[in-house]
C-alpha cells in the first residue's frame, strides 16, 4: 500500500508540473476493481486539494494518511450502498435545520 500511495503522489506531482489532464484517471465505476477505484479516489482527492492550495499543508506523511483514510472510508460507504443515501439524508437534515432556524 505504501508503494501504491507513493506512485499516486508522484503521479500528482508530475501531472502538476506537466499540466497533464488527469480526468480519465479520477473516475471509476462500481464495477471497476478496488485498486482502480482507490486510485481514482486518491487522484481526485489530491487534485481537489492541489487546486485549493492545501495539498501538502500538513506534510507528506500526514497527506498520505489523510488520502488513505478518506478514500478507504468512501469506498467502504460505496460498497455498503450508503454514500448516496448519506448525501440525501444530510441534505434533508440541513434543509430541516435551516428551515427551523429561519422561523
Amino acid at each position: 500500500m505504501k508503494n501504491f500511495l507513493s506512485v499516486v503522489a508522484m503521479t500528482m506531482a508530475l501531472a502538476a508540473c506537466a499540466g497533464v489532464d488527469l480526468s480519465p484517471y479520477t473516475s471509476a465505476s462500481a464495477s471497476d476493481p478496488v485498486r482502480v477505484r482507490m486510485r481514482a479516489c486518491m487522484l481526485s482527492e489530491a487534485q481537489s486539494k492541489m487546486q485549493a492550495g492545501t495539498l501538502m499543508a500538513s506534510g507528506f506523511k500526514a497527506e498520505v494518511d489523510s488520502l488513505s483514510k478518506t478514500c478507504i472510508r468512501k469506498l467502504a460507504l460505496q460498497s455498503a450502498g450508503i454514500d448516496e443515501e448519506a448525501a440525501s439524508t444530510a441534505t434533508s437534515v440541513l434543509n430541516n435545520l435551516m428551515g427551523s432556524a429561519t422561523k
